[in-house]
Formats: C-alpha cells, sequence, structure tokens
C-alpha cells in the first residue's frame, strides 16, 4: 500500500547530516547549536532536590505555578507587559512544541502564513501540516561585515493577501544574529492596524543580545502584544537544550485554542525540571548575566577568525557568528561545509540551509554559520584547524 507523505519536500535536517558528518571524520563540530558545557550545578541541585521532594507526578497542564508567575515578573520588569500567569502563559515542551501547537492552533486549511528567510527549519513544515501555504520573503543580505541583514517591511506587505492569517518572526534571529528594533515594531504595529492577521515572535535567544542593548520583545508594545504569540526557551538560557523545556504567552482568547492543541499534543511538561526552573529564575541574575557571557565567547571566535581567511560577519545577538568564504573558494555554501568538515575538521552550517530554495544562487551568499556556545578549548580546537584554509 501506497503512503502520500504529508511532507514530502522534507528530508533529514542539515543538522543531523552535517553532525553526522562531524562524528564520521572526527571533526570539530560548530554547526549544531547546543552548548557542551554542564548547565550551573545550583539548577542541577534543585532538579535533583524536587525529585527527592516527591514532584514527580503530573503538574497542571499549562504548567507549575511558580514557574508561570515567574515568567510573568520577569516579562512585566523587562518588557513592561503584564500576563495573566493563569490563562496567558503555557510551559511547553521546549519551543519546538509551542511554535508547532501555535501553528497547528491558528492556521486553518488554505491559510497564508509569511515567513522572513533565512530562517529556523521548523516554521514551513509545520505550517503545511496545519494545511497553510508558506509564504517566503527574503531579508536583504548585508554587503559588508559591520552590516546585518534586515527586513524590508515593504517587502513584508507585498506579501500580504486577502489569506494572510500569521506572520513568523524570530528575534534574535537565527540564524543571522539580527535583531528587530523599535524602528521595526513601528513597522509592523502599521500593518497590524492595515491588515487581520496574528503574529508569532520567536524570542528563544532573548537574554544573548550583545554591546549593552536590549532586547526589544513583541511583548512590550500593547498594539503588537494582543494579536502576538511570544515563545521562548529555558534550554537556550540555561544551557539545558536537552531539557526540552519553553513557554509561550498570549492573550488569553488565543491561549485558550493554544492550549487546547498543547493538551492533546504533550498534555504536560516535566515536572523536577518546572520546579528547579521556577525556583532558579527567582534570581534575576541567573539570566540577565547571559549576554556578557556569551559576548566574551563571540568576541574570542571573532578575534581567532581574524588569524584564518575567514571573514567574521556582524552579531548582534544568539550564539552564533557568520563567516563569509569568499575569499577561499566560489562554490556553493553545502559544497563549501562537506570540504570544510572532511578535509580540515571543522563543521559548520551553510546559511543556504535557511532558505527554501538552498540550491539557488539567490540562497548562496558564500556564509556560514558557527556556534560559538564551547569551551574554550572547543574554539581552540577549530581555530587551530582554520588557520591553515586553503582550498
Amino acid at each position: 500500500m501506497k503512503l502520500d507523505s504529508k511532507l514530502p519536500d522534507v528530508g533529514t535536517t542539515i543538522f543531523t547530516v552535517m553532525s553526522q558528518l562531524a562524528t564520521e571524520h572526527k571533526s570539530v563540530n560548530l554547526g549544531q547549536g547546543f552548548p557542551d558545557f554542564n548547565p550551573d550545578d545550583r539548577l542541577v541541585e534543585l532538579t535533583f532536590n524536587a525529585m527527592k521532594a516527591g514532584h514527580n507526578q503530573y503538574p497542571p497542564m499549562s504548567g507549575v505555578d511558580m514557574l508561570r508567575t515567574n515568567v510573568a515578573k520577569k516579562i512585566a520588569t523587562l518588557y513592561g507587559h503584564t500576563y495573566n500567569p493563569n490563562t496567558e502563559i503555557t510551559i511547553t515542551s521546549g519551543a519546538t512544541e509551542a511554535l508547532m501547537v501555535t501553528i497547528q492552533a491558528l492556521i486553518r486549511a488554505g491559510d497564508e502564513a509569511i515567513v522572513i528567510e533565512p530562517m529556523y527549519d521548523l516554521y514551513v513544515p509545520a505550517i503545511e501540516l496545519a494545511g497553510g501555504k508558506a509564504v517566503s520573503v527574503s531579508m536583504k543580505v548585508p554587503t559588508s561585515p559591520k552590516e546585518t541583514y534586515s527586513i524590508d517591511w515593504n517587502d513584508v506587505e507585498s506579501a500580504i493577501t486577502s489569506k494572510t492569517r500569521l506572520l513568523i518572526l524570530n528575534t534574535p534571529h537565527n540564524p543571522t544574529g539580527m535583531t528587530l528594533s523599535e524602528a521595526d515594531l513601528d513597522a509592523l504595529e502599521v500593518l497590524l492596524k492595515k491588515y487581520p492577521f496574528f503574529v508569532i515572535s520567536d524570542e528563544v535567544y532573548e537574554h544573548i543580545v550583545f554591546d549593552d542593548k536590549s532586547h526589544v520583545s513583541l511583548s512590550s508594545r500593547q498594539g503588537i502584544a494582543e494579536r502576538t504569540v511570544v515563545i521562548s526557551s529555558f534550554g537556550k538560557t540555561y544551557h539545558v537544550t536537552g531539557w526540552k523545556i519553553g513557554y509561550c504567552v498570549a492573550p488569553d482568547y488565543l491561549m485558550t485554542e493554544i492550549r487546547k492543541v498543547h493538551q492533546f499534543t504533550v498534555f504536560t511538561v516535566n515536572t523536577p525540571m518546572q520546579i528547579a526552573l521556577a525556583q532558579f529564575m527567582s534570581d534575576p541574575s541567573t539570566y540577565t548575566g547571559l549576554a556578557k557571557f556569551y559576548e566574551q565567547k563571540r568576541n574570542y571566535l571573532i578575534n581567532g577568525l581574524a588569524h584564518t581567511r575567514l571573514q567574521a560577519w556582524r552579531a548582534d545577538s544568539t550564539f552564533f557568528l557568520l563567516a563569509n568564504y569568499k575569499a577561499l573558494a566560489d562554490v556553493d555554501e553545502n559544497t563549501f561545509v562537506r570540504w570544510l568538515t572532511i578535509e580540515k575538521g571543522v563543521t559548520a552550517i551553510p546559511m543556504a540551509a535557511f532558505y527554501r530554495e538552498p540550491m539557488a544562487k539567490a540562497s548562496n551568499n558564500h556564509m556560514i554559520r558557527l556556534c560559538f556556545a564551547k569551551h574554550e578549548h572547543t574554539l581552540d580546537a577549530a581555530l587551530e584547524r582554520l588557520t591553515s584554509l586553503g582550498m
């Protein structure tokens, strides 16, 4: 019996492919975005204590009360918006589940959702599973290392039709490190006043913004927040990506629909880890100091790349750095990263992989993404190999 795939264009992700290639060739893996160091010992101890104290059964479907309350307090303090922790905040199985259930709740068959590329690879498959159509709008590619990627809001407006139901934004942005500004939010507010669509704001790197700048959350504008679902991740903030715990916040009329999907997807999330995270984040310094921590790692990698033929590009946020290899080779990005892994022993991710047409000329700009959420000895091992680059 033949099965018609619901996702015929989806194969193994580039992250899995490159990580497997890295293992095969004993390469230093700066491709997949996860820290190679442990979380704070206090967080691990709090989790153990929660288990010993008996917090091992189902928590409330929407999440542990104290964790939702502390998320609400953090948002109110940092971004000035008050969410009701009982009706407007849900703890999810990572930001991945938050994105999936939100898209399933909001998109109906025949709806269109605008996605900004380059983009995180979950967005389009989730839209298609919901019966919707993804409409791509490309960012403006920087022409010099001191510039950054940016959204052309005229292009966004041109993509809006009578079928547009949703716009998905990601700030701070993976993979480019771009961050939205107040001017970007001004432009978005104008569009929301003119057109009836919802917004998902993927803000998992909210606490990793560099050079003494602050994250501009979509929750900071009442006119935007009332039609927006904001999503974040404890995994990115506390170096526990394997715990898969995140959250989404939204007005109650949207959260009601999101929770309907959430309860039949995972029902609820790991209890002792929620307890531990609630206690740990009660101290704001556990997230307010994160930007400086990663800024040092960013600078370390930038300084190291200055001794190679790779050119580091501006990185305003996240734990990723873009590097241009045009001085080395004029080949497509997928070819370059495979060569870099096999021949030089350093693994990166091609920027083209974050576009819907990764082999298209417009998707290939001689750019690779490197993760600096690593021990210095890991970065040193990669940099030592990169200093001998030649193709």
